[in-house]
């Protein structure tokens, strides 16, 4: 099956893209393309998919580069490949030709940003925790460090789950409360003492905030479409062992 490949003209022409779960090579709970090597997944089966995802991006496997995902609020410049282990953080920038940066996800949101003008591009992995955190923030300062502006930088948030399925409890609400009183219209009730928390909506507010150019949401929910996402909270309440992962990457 051939790979599916979601793009935005807003960070046209940077070549950039959102992968779906279809096109890949995993089967069971995996099925498609799991990029996720922290997955249960056999390690040879992850490593083909991202080698069609490198081939996408037109860049060596070696060059599809990551970090070691903690839901931090820690951006990290990287101009090469790894040296050894990747590092412990959550978001990368770069004005390194040739280097696509990647994120994995399955109901977190992937940022991809850019400058166009400085030639600085940017990717984030932010959940919940993250983005509260400052990992979207932390993203635009280390590319300003690269000589980007974020005043010109777009950003896009690719498939991530929506508000209508992303269902917590009242201390989970306490928490942005305790940071923002505001941070309150981020929430509607669900049943009970319930509410449904919209990730996509604070993550733009968050970017907006923090003075970029313009920035937007696919509008893609990755727990709604188990064909094409997949989704964390999904495969938890279908009692399954393990999830895949997204990936989403953006290159100079």
């Amino acid at each position: 099956m051939t790979l599916e490949i979601l793009t935005a003209d807003a960070l046209a022409p940077v070549r950039h893209g959102f992968f779906t779960r279809r096109g890949g090579a995993s089967s069971g709970v995996f099925a498609g393309l799991n990029c996720g090597v922290g997955s249960s997944d056999q390690s040879e089966i992850v490593a083909i998919n991202r080698a069609r995802v490198a081939r996408a991006m037109e860049v060596p496997e070696t060059h599809l580069v990551g970090v070691h995902q903690v839901h931090s609020a820690t951006a990290v410049p990287v101009d090469g490949p790894p040296d050894g282990m990747p590092p412990r953080a959550d978001a990368m920038a770069t004005a390194t030709p040739g280097l696509a940066l990647a994120v994995l996800t399955a109901d977190c949101q992937p940022v991809l940003l850019a400058d166009q003008e400085a030639g600085v591009i940017g990717a984030a992995h932010a959940g919940w925790r993250g983005a509260l955190d400052g990992v979207l923030e932390a993203t635009l300062e280390a590319m300003e460090t690269l000589g980007a502006d974020r005043a010109r930088t777009s950003a896009v948030i690719g498939p991530t789950i929506s508000q209508r399925a992303y269902e917590v409890g009242p201390e989970f609400m306490d928490e942005f409360m305790a940071d923002d009183p505001a941070n309150s219209r981020f929430f509607a009730q669900g049943p009970g003492d319930r509410l449904l928390f919209d990730l996509p909506a604070f993550g733009l507010h968050r970017l907006r905030d923090a003075g970029i150019g313009h920035a937007e949401w696919t509008r893609h929910c990755t727990y709604s479409d188990a064909e094409r996402f997949y989704s964390y909270r999904r495969a938890t309440h279908q009692k399954q062992a393990d999830y895949g992962r997204l990936i989403s990457t953006i290159r100079l």
